[in-house]
């Protein structure tokens, strides 16, 4: 009966803990802190092609993702983020997603199709066709 007493006790205590450590609620568009992920903007803000990019794209290509970090093992941070470049084209995306380029594997139709990748592709290029 103590034991199950120490073991209650010890949950509520570790239950506590991590409701101390959880943010509060922020209005929508907010700013959240991650201690683990930094800094992340509400889901609900994006548009439909930044969507696409984040569900794609993301696990590498933002902040600490594999290929971010590996780009900027050799160029500047700000060339590595690839969505703050204002030097990428369309046509160059989907060329490096498709036959792939330095680390980066090639990316298959079936993980991406091709409306998906133009659509990324226009995303990241801002615009701009070439």
């Amino acid at each position: 009966m103590k034991r199950a007493s120490l073991i209650i006790a010890s949950l509520a205590l570790c239950g506590a803990a991590v409701g101390a450590q959880t943010p509060p609620a922020k209005e929508s568009g907010a700013q959240v802190t991650n201690p683990f992920r930094g800094v992340m903007q509400d889901r609900s803000s994006r548009s439909p092609d930044e969507a696409l990019f984040v569900e794609k794209c993301a696990m590498c290509h933002r902040q600490m993702g594999m290929g971010t970090v590996l780009l900027a093992r050799r160029m500047d941070l700000s060339i590595a983020k690839l969505e703050q470049r204002d030097d990428l084209t369309a046509d160059f995306v989907r060329m490096a997603a498709r036959q792939g380029i330095g680390n980066m594997p090639r990316i298959r139709r079936g993980e991406v199709s091709d409306a998906q990748l133009d659509r990324i592709a226009a995303y990241l290029a801002k615009g701009k066709v070439q």
